[in-house]
């Protein structure tokens, strides 16, 4: 039975995957920060609807990698991971501070890279280890007002490139899917018109449900997929492409 970790299971994109991932037969390592009682509920619905598989909950702060070698004693086989976690500050650069920027480069990068340093060698065990990150299409496109979130996602494309090299004998593929905008509480901050303006630039014309980046999440996962690594697969809905 394969085990995979997601990393922002307490995120509407996060649970999502990890709701797809079930369907076909992986046991979680659902991991969170804040949200204990949230995902507590999720994971239990979980185990009562697959009962031969195991959910397991998992806490870190990612901002605070000293955390991270107690975190990774919990986890005993890791066939795949899924970073979802993240967030963004809307600002100009002038008003970014350096505190904002740590925790971008530290929550988005750093602490994903210094996770897969210690999982790789259980990823690569099987001969069939997955590792999707979930970037953005600001990493490839970039955005005004997000100009240090832009930077960490394109440095998530960059990495998945080459390190998708580094493991290929190892059996294990490494690919980014990068959403455009989706229908999530990140974006509840949005005004009315601000967001009639947004879906009227998207060429579908809606927003995406956070179901479709699974999906997409799911397919690098697939036998199927074996391939296919070191890729950026945009689910954007003909914007910004």
């Amino acid at each position: 039975m394969p085990y995979a970790l997601v990393m922002g299971a307490s995120g509407d994109i996060g649970q999502a995957v990890c709701e797809k991932l079930a369907e076909q037969g992986w046991s979680l390592y659902c991991h969170y920060n804040q949200q204990k009682e949230k995902v507590l509920n999720f994971v239990s619905d979980l185990q009562k609807r697959y009962p031969q598989q195991d959910f397991f909950m998992v806490s870190l702060d990612m901002l605070k990698e000293t955390e991270v070698p107690s975190f990774l004693e919990h986890l005993f086989q890791v066939d795949g991971i899924v970073f979802a976690s993240g967030f963004t500050f809307y600002e100009l650069l002038p008003e970014t501070k350096a505190d904002q920027m740590d925790a971008l480069w530290q929550v988005h990068l750093k602490t994903p890279l210094l996770l897969l340093q210690s999982l790789q060698e259980k990823l690569a065990k099987n001969g069939n280890g997955r590792v999707v990150f979930i970037g953005s299409v600001y990493g490839h496109r970039g955005s005004s007002m997000e100009t240090v979130y832009s930077a960490v996602k394109g440095a998530q494309e960059a990495f998945v490139k080459a390190y998708a090299k580094e493991v290929a004998t190892l059996g294990i593929t490494v690919n980014v899917v990068a959403p455009g905008a989706v229908q999530t509480k990140m974006n509840d901050n949005w005004e009315p018109q601000e967001l009639t303006e947004l879906i009227s630039e998207i060429p579908l014309g809606r927003l995406a449900d956070p179901k479709e980046i699974a999906a997409a999440c799911n397919y690098l996962f697939s036998k199927e997929a074996s391939y296919t690594t070191g890729i950026v697969l945009p689910v954007t809905g003909g914007w910004l492409e």
